[in-house]
């Protein structure tokens, strides 16, 4: 089985400071790690539904660079501070959702990696023989 690492150019800083990948391939599957509501300065985005938007536009990039789409996406894990925030995440989603769905577990934690963060995304998708 082949192993390729994931790495956009907006995310070589993670690579580079924190020595983890924003996804790996193995094989026909892809493992993305945890995007949270970072720019590609790694400043947090202010606001709940920036935040949460900007999650699902890091996976995307992500996604963009495996060469894969949300359609590809079999098993998403998001967690959040607030699950009263449970509504916001669904509506976002649905923007980005649009043909398959894949399985999905939400977790409430109280915190996240960084201060001020409020969601993380975890996702892994299918790519079937490359």
């Amino acid at each position: 089985m082949s192993r390729i690492d994931i790495v956009p150019n907006s995310m070589k800083v993670i690579n580079e400071r924190f020595h983890y990948s924003p996804a790996v391939r193995a094989g026909d599957m892809l493992f993305i790690a945890g995007q949270v509501g970072r720019d590609a300065d790694m400043n947090v985005v202010l606001g709940k539904e920036a935040q949460i938007t900007q999650a699902f536009e890091n996976v995307k990039t992500v996604l963009e660079e495996a060469s894969a789409t949300f359609d590809d996406i079999v098993e998403m894990v998001t967690y959040q501070t607030d699950m009263r925030d449970l509504q916001l995440v669904i509506d976002i989603k649905e923007r980005y959702f649009k043909n398959r769905y894949p399985t999905w577990t939400g977790v409430g934690v109280t915190a996240l990696s960084t201060p001020g963060l409020e969601f993380e995304i975890k996702c892994t998708a299918y790519l079937g023989p490359k």
